[in-house]
């Protein structure tokens, strides 16, 4: 079992920065079973750059829940499940950085579908989400938000799983 996460954040840095909304799909290896999205009141300042890139504004997140209040179903529908994300070390610090702070130590077996692509589909000139799913056809509705994003790479996963199904050695599981 797989979850597919994607997050809006308010920087690059998860000491600095906090979350501002996320999007997690369960999926079994082959459909989806459940999914779970919100805004993310992240308790500061969106800075302005972060908006225009992601039009997640102040005023949108004003009345979201704040981390603190969605934490109990991120760890429910992710518990157990490996956390499937693009370029997952920034989601995955982001989220363990949230829990942190909440005196939790979040942990799950992560899989990546940037080294994953790069494995299971050489030959691209850029393996960031965007790039990647222009080249593959696949449509991302909302790029930049994490509902968007999150779906874009639930069919990038079901890709990179079918192309690894003839693979000799089963790079989902570590």
């Amino acid at each position: 079992m797989y979850t597919i996460i994607d997050i809006e954040t308010t920087g690059v840095s998860a000491q600095k920065g906090k979350i501002t909304e996320i999007a997690i799909y369960s999926h079994n290896g082959t459909r989806l079973t459940n999914e779970f999205h919100s805004l993310i009141n992240p308790e500061c300042q969106i800075p302005y750059y972060i908006t225009k890139l992601t039009g997640i504004s102040n005023q949108m997140v004003a009345n979201a829940p704040k981390f603190f209040e969605v934490a109990r179903d991120i760890l429910e529908i992710t518990a157990g499940k490996i956390f499937v994300a693009h370029n997952a070390a920034f989601d995955y610090g982001f989220m363990r950085e949230e829990f942190a702070q909440l005196g939790y130590d979040f942990k799950r077996q992560t899989l990546c579908t940037v080294q994953l692509s790069r494995k299971l589909l050489p030959g691209h000139r850029s393996y960031s989400l965007g790039k990647l799913c222009n080249d593959l056809d696949i449509e991302i509705n909302g790029r930049h938000r994490a509902a968007g994003d999150a779906l874009a790479t639930v069919k990038l996963f079901e890709i990179l799983m079918e192309k690894n199904q003839t693979k000799e050695k089963n790079l989902f599981n570590k």
